[in-house]
């Protein structure tokens, strides 16, 4: 009898850690961003922060770490406490592009756990309207004559935003120059200001802009008109088979519990799903695409396919 109970105290002192390390975080919930303060991954973190916090009646705080095109917040939540209070909204950069441009000093596929997609969404290629083009197949042309003198940003090397630039390059024939920046404000801003030739941007950063003349949109990157500007061509109308859409997903370290990672999908899932976060996050073009852990990480493998497919024929390096 005494055996038995040393056993069963032994099992209940190890399971107990066990246990704890699986109940939901008293504490409150980091929700990283990879981009600058007013952007539209910041933007799209907010909105979804507010829900979830009123739902879990429980802190939700957004903490930016800009730089290395999203790379840095994506290692910072690989190696995170994994309790499950802090969690990423990444991007398709540094999930699906930059393990194919760069050694990282994480995997992507074995320290980071999916959670749900958050959004997906096609950009809108702008132009400042001192180009004077008011149309794709003028700016193709302005391109074609300017050659590299022309340029265009990005949210950093190895972003949606790089990756478009390069393909539209590879379907249009021309050689406008890439110049990354921490985010989707600073590039908006450089494009305000005529320093930049075109970027593909979101529709939550450029709408106002687009709105008040101050950006010329020329087309969006997905295979059919986007709902938000339905009268905008498709790039593909003039390049036929270019699609770029852009995505947001949850995601956190793979050494969360089981148990956390189903009870933040449930939670996220709930949060895009309400009727507000849902109409506000389609004002500003982003999308919302909620769906299970597993649906997320076969997305997530077959974008990495499909951009390792456009890295190796453009020759694309980090810079």
């Amino acid at each position: 009898m005494r055996r038995r109970e040393i056993l069963a105290g032994a099992c209940i002192a190890a399971i107990a850690p066990l246990a704890a390390a699986q109940e939901w975080p008293k504490k409150p919930i980091t929700i990283l961003v990879g981009f600058a303060p007013g952007g539209a991954a910041d933007h799209a973190a907010r909105v979804v922060a507010k829900r979830l916090a009123e739902n879990l009646g429980q802190a939700v705080v957004i903490e930016n770490k800009a730089g290395a095109g999203g790379n840095i917040a994506h290692q910072s939540v690989a190696t995170a406490e994994p309790d499950g209070a802090t969690i990423l909204l990444g991007s398709v950069g540094p999930l699906a592009i930059a393990p194919h441009l760069m050694k990282l000093p994480y995997d992507p596929q074995k320290d980071i756990a999916p959670l749900t997609m958050g959004m997906n969404f096609p950009n809108v290629l702008v132009v400042p309207p001192s180009l004077g083009v008011k149309t794709l197949a003028e700016f193709i042309a302005l391109a074609k004559r300017q050659g590299r003198q022309m340029n265009y940003g990005s949210t950093g090397a190895g972003s949606a935003s790089h990756l478009a630039g390069e393909l539209f390059n590879s379907r249009a024939g021309t050689e406008v120059v890439h110049i990354p920046f921490k985010g989707g404000a600073p590039a908006v801003n450089e494009l305000l200001a005529g320093r930049l030739s075109m970027y593909f941007a979101t529709m939550s950063t450029a709408g106002p802009h687009i709105a008040a003349g101050k950006m010329v949109a020329l087309a969006t990157t997905g295979l059919v008109r986007a709902p938000f500007l339905p009268d905008l061509p498709t790039v593909a109308e003039a390049l036929p088979g270019f699609t770029a859409t852009n995505w947001y997903a949850f995601v956190t370290s793979a050494k969360v519990p089981a148990p956390i990672l189903e009870r933040w999908n449930l939670e996220l899932v709930k949060a895009l799903k309400s009727p507000e976060v849902h109409a506000e996050l389609t004002r500003a073009g982003l999308l919302p695409a909620p769906g299970t852990r597993d649906e997320l990480a076969r997305y997530i493998d077959s974008e990495s396919k499909t951009w390792s497919r456009v890295i190796a024929e453009r020759k694309i390096t980090a810079e």
